[in-house]
């Protein structure tokens, strides 16, 4: 749906004939009539719009449309997308698209015949939808990019990999790094991320039973207090740190931050420095007292940003806690109140009141169920 106007983008599932998932309908539910409808090559897996453009996410073509006439302005060529993982900003001015995209090339097979190898999609493409141009690639994980968002205004960007412990946020179109969080410590499958109305906040949702609410002002770099000497040691060493050996831990660190310049066309990149693991260093020392001491918190002033991140990570403001673990759901927060609203795969919604100035766990309000009766939920869980 076009925000609440009367503008409906319908795809058919197949299980009906006439609702071909090739096909994409134009509604207007108002006059009950078809705009137009589209047909497409293969499957469309998502299908996202604002006041000014239109794209369709095939697994392996985004396609992008004027929504004033339908007319067929661009059409990207992606890598494989089979979980249709893209974002485009709800801004006509700042009407940027973010999709995966590899972040290497592919070495040519050792032997012939021997297959060619799929590189990673562990970075991020920005497309401007109006000028219908690449902006730039950010190197956003290690892991493949599993979910995106971007804020209202198009001016931020949030990213998560298959891993789900890190999200990251980016500005646009600069594509620097703004903030990081720490979801956890052991893997999840990110579901949703979302922003709230002034991207003040991001909602994170998982498999898990938890929905984690972060500041994006806390997952900024803590500032240098120290003075212009000790500023400048302080460059010295990030320099030097920067082109230390691939073993060291700040050379880690530095990796994460850098972001690749604009692409002209496809999705070839250049392979990226070898990265020596953090394994090693983490089973040598236990990270819980030292984070939770006074002299972390001190050193970590005269440090680079770099390596401050890694000593303290950003956690959750708030939290809630579904009453049901491992159902997929999407979570959002109300734009004219401190609520959030999450809805479930098993048909229910939930709502939740937030403390905006001391955070903490979230309180239910109310719960629903979506469903008409219960023989549908009973088809839904068979």
């Amino acid at each position: 749906m076009l925000f609440c106007t009367s503008l409906v983008a319908l795809v058919g599932s197949g299980d009906q004939a006439g609702l071909s998932p090739r096909r994409l309908q134009i509604i207007n539910t108002k006059r009950q009539s078809i705009i137009c409808e589209l047909t497409f090559p293969s499957t469309i897996l998502a299908v996202k719009l604002n006041r000014r453009r239109l794209i369709a996410v095939l697994e392996e073509q985004i396609y992008v449309y004027d929504i004033s006439n339908m007319k067929l302005l661009h059409t990207i060529e992606t890598p494989p997308n089979p979980a249709a993982v893209c974002a485009m900003a709800a801004s006509s001015e700042n009407c940027f698209i973010a999709y995966p995209t590899p972040a290497s090339v592919s070495s040519a097979p050792s032997r012939a015949g021997a297959p060619v190898e799929i590189p990673a999609t562990t970075d991020v493409m920005v497309f401007d939808a109006n000028t219908c141009e690449a902006l730039t690639i950010i190197q956003a994980h290690k892991s493949p990019v599993s979910c995106l968002a971007i804020s209202r205004d198009g001016t931020l960007l949030a990213t998560a990999s298959d891993k789900g412990t890190v999200i990251r946020v980016f500005a646009l179109p600069s594509a620097q790094k703004v903030a990081q969080f720490r979801r956890g410590a052991y893997p999840a499958r990110i579901l949703s991320i979302a922003f709230n109305a002034t991207a003040t906040l991001l909602l994170v949702s998982s498999d898990s039973d938890t929905v984690h609410i972060f500041r994006v002002a806390d997952g900024r770099s803590p500032r240098k207090s120290a003075s212009p000497a000790a500023q400048s040691s302080s460059g010295s060493s990030a320099s030097s740190l920067a082109h230390a050996q691939s073993g060291s831990f700040a050379s880690s660190a530095a990796s994460e931050d850098y972001t690749r310049p604009p692409a002209s066309d496809g999705y070839a990149r250049k392979p990226r420095a070898p990265h020596a693991p953090l394994n090693g260093m983490l089973r040598r020392a236990s990270w819980k007292g030292l984070v939770n001491s006074r002299l972390v918190g001190r050193a970590a002033q005269l440090m680079p940003d770099r390596l401050s991140e890694l000593w303290e990570p950003s956690r959750d403001f708030a939290f809630l806690k579904l009453p049901r673990p491992n159902i997929q759901c999407i979570a959002a927060m109300s734009s004219s109140s401190p609520q959030i609203m999450v809805v479930t795969a098993d048909g229910y919604f939930y709502q939740y009141s937030i403390d905006l100035d001391k955070g903490g766990e979230c309180v239910l309000l109310k719960q629903d169920c979506l469903l008409d009766s219960a023989e549908e939920l009973g088809a839904y869980a068979s």
